[in-house]
């Protein structure tokens, strides 16, 4: 039969494949789109950012970003797979300080702050305080293993090479806008504080060294 004499209910049904197709392609260009936009000032050296509107947060000359306590948000729900295969869910820390740490093997400035969060982390390990990495945009684990290996990195670190676990910071909050990027979570999970750039030893300490001593 020719596709001039197809009866009707055939042309509906290839009309309504064709829409869906359409929609489907759209969804998956805005999905990449805004992970493109996230990543874009991905290994740089970051910014900052005003505590304008509702954000609550009020940027330092160091480029650290803090909020004051009754004025935090909560973390998102931040759970997967880690680089060795493990189940994480960073909730399940709820009651210690958390340190969330973004990182990639192939990013220079998180190369320079490894030693001091292997070093930090050590010495709060009884401290009440956890230390998570969150690995993206490495194509495979090896090269995130490798990196852990090279630098002692003890901590787990969940596996995002695609950045969705990051999309899910909202907007107008203490979202990690670039690699590496340093989130300090209250013992009730909310974000306390921000970093967007490589951090030395005393920065990374003068970040939680107030978020530990609250009570």
């Amino acid at each position: 039969m020719s596709a001039a004499s197809a009866p009707p209910h055939a042309n509906r049904t290839t009309r309504a494949a064709e829409r869906t197709r359409r929609v489907r392609r759209s969804a998956a260009l805005t999905a990449g789109l805004a992970a493109t936009a996230l990543l874009v000032s991905a290994c740089g050296s970051g910014g900052t950012s005003g505590g304008g509107g509702n954000t609550n947060f009020v940027t330092g000359t160091d480029g650290v970003a803090t909020v004051a306590q009754g004025k935090r948000t909560p973390a998102p729900d931040l759970s997967g797979k880690t680089i060795v295969g493990k189940t994480l869910d960073v909730a399940d820390y709820k009651g210690k300080v958390v340190v969330l740490n973004v990182w990639g093997s192939w990013c220079n400035p998180c190369r320079a702050e490894a030693k001091y969060f292997a070093k930090v982390s050590k010495a709060y390990a009884g401290k009440g305080v956890q230390f998570v990495g969150i690995n993206t945009r490495d194509t495979s684990t090896g090269a995130a293993l490798a990196f852990e290996k090279d630098w002692d990195i003890t901590y787990p670190s969940l596996y995002d090479p695609t950045g969705k676990l990051l999309l899910r910071f909202k907007k107008g909050t203490l979202n990690p806008q670039a690699i590496p990027s340093t989130l300090i979570l209250d013992r009730d999970g909310k974000i306390a504080a921000r970093s967007l750039s490589a951090l030395s030893e005393e920065r990374l300490l003068k970040m939680l060294k107030p978020v530990v001593a609250e009570k």
